[in-house]
């Protein structure tokens, strides 16, 4: 099994900074597709941000240039550096792993899914 818990999120101005971290634990992560994902309020949950296993990234239209994704150096924690910020990046923002090396932007891939962490720009 794989757990997943997220920390860092917040209340921020617009324009401001925050960084999001996503503990790992489980062995079976090992080697596998990490990403972000939110959903607000009435909205369905979107794409953010996604790493492969060997580091390959994609990050949505709409967040390009402000967010970055990035992971641990023992691949355990997943991190959102978000910058930049703006009122329509208010969200639950969740983290999740992909069971295998291949990664997808689409939610439904991913197995395993954390609890989430809100982010209010205002």
């Amino acid at each position: 099994d794989v757990q997943l818990v997220e920390s860092g999120g917040g209340s921020v101005q617009v324009g401001g900074s925050l960084s999001l971290s996503c503990a790992v634990s489980g062995d079976e992560y090992r080697g596998l597709c990490m990403g972000w994902f939110r959903q607000a309020p009435g909205k369905e949950r979107e794409f953010v941000a996604r790493i492969s296993v060997v580091g390959t990234t994609d990050t949505a239209d709409s967040v390009k240039g402000r967010f970055t994704i990035s992971r641990g150096n023992a691949d355990n924690t997943l991190y959102l550096q978000m910058n930049s910020l703006k009122p329509d990046d208010s969200a639950m923002y969740y983290c999740a792993v992909r069971l295998s090396s291949v990664c997808y932007n689409r939610a439904e891939t991913f197995e395993y899914w954390g609890q989430g962490t809100q982010v209010t720009v205002s």
